[in-house]
């Protein structure tokens, strides 16, 4: 009987330490998904930062200029429901005005906002990455039957994810 006990009592340690193991990680991965989330918006915040220079500038034509200087306040003021569409819409405008064959290349903020997009893209792929293991994770049944996320909201992937930036 004694012997039954202690292997009932090993295999309850077992399953309470593989629970607690479970809920720890989960808790570290929505910890990655709310750092991630902290790094694309500051890069974010940056590129629509240097658009607003590259509008305050006399490097682009006056209408461009206008448009650009809209999208990029858009974009900075603009709450979490708007945010995808003033995010897509500044992505659109810089992409096009980098794609123009007459601007200067040479210029220092050009330079600036293409490593800005290159670190927007890898804040992007991270943040995606991220929540995308979170959610693997939060879908497995033994999360779910006990609970394991506790009150965490589920991450989302935001549209403005999946443009071209």
């Amino acid at each position: 009987m004694s012997a039954l006990l202690f292997i009932l009592l090993i295999v309850m340690l077992v399953v309470v330490w593989y629970l607690s193991f479970t809920a720890t990680r989960l808790d570290r991965l929505h910890h990655r998904v709310e750092t991630s989330w902290g790094n694309l918006d500051a890069a974010l915040k940056t590129r629509s930062a240097l658009a607003l220079e590259i509008a305050r500038s006399n490097l682009v034509d006056p209408a461009a200029s206008m448009l650009l200087l809209a999208a990029a306040h858009v974009a900075v003021i603009a709450d979490q429901s708007e945010r995808a569409d003033a995010e897509e819409e500044l992505s659109q405008l810089l992409l096009s005005l980098l794609e123009e064959e007459a601007l200067d290349s040479d210029e220092e903020i050009f330079r600036e906002l293409n490593s800005a997009r290159d670190r927007l893209r890898i804040a992007i792929a991270l943040h995606l990455e991220a929540v995308s293991r979170t959610q693997a994770q939060r879908k497995r049944p033994i999360v779910r039957i006990f609970r394991l996320a506790g009150r965490a909201p589920l991450p989302v992937r935001y549209p403005f994810e999946d443009i071209q930036v």
